[in-house]
């Protein structure tokens, strides 16, 4: 649906600190520099921070969200952890399990060194039916 996200950031080498952290546990591999950007690949999709090219200072979106899949809600804690020790801010509720309309979720929210709010989310799978 989607083919890249991209947040703005004011430092490149504290957003790649970040990034390349919380990724790690995701097993994404470091980010690539590409002038005013970097980059991180996976078989799912692109993620990229940039310095604003119009030359403003970097904004976060207000209700914006972006959120990361994990197999497990060890990797979730995992990314969490990461961000944290890497110039993340946990938000919201501490990670943990979620009721929502699709059924159960383990999720975590971070906003990362320039505010940008981030979510790690494990889907537990719905129960047989009987």
């Amino acid at each position: 649906m989607f083919s890249h996200v991209m947040v703005g950031c004011s430092d490149l080498d504290r957003s790649r600190r970040f990034y390349d952290a919380v990724f790690g546990t995701l097993g994404v591999g470091p980010g690539h520099l590409d002038r005013h950007r970097i980059f991180w690949r996976s078989k799912t999709g692109v993620f990229a921070a940039t310095l604003p090219i119009n030359g403003e200072p970097q904004t976060v979106g207000n209700g914006g969200t972006i959120g990361f899949a994990c197999d497990t809600p060890e990797k979730v804690d995992a990314w969490h952890a990461a961000g944290v020790e890497n110039g993340g801010a946990s938000c919201e509720d501490p990670p943990g399990i979620r009721q929502g309309p699709a059924g159960q979720l383990y999720l975590a929210y971070l906003r990362d060194p320039d505010g940008n709010k981030l979510c790690a989310s494990y889907r537990f799978p719905k129960p047989a039916a009987a």
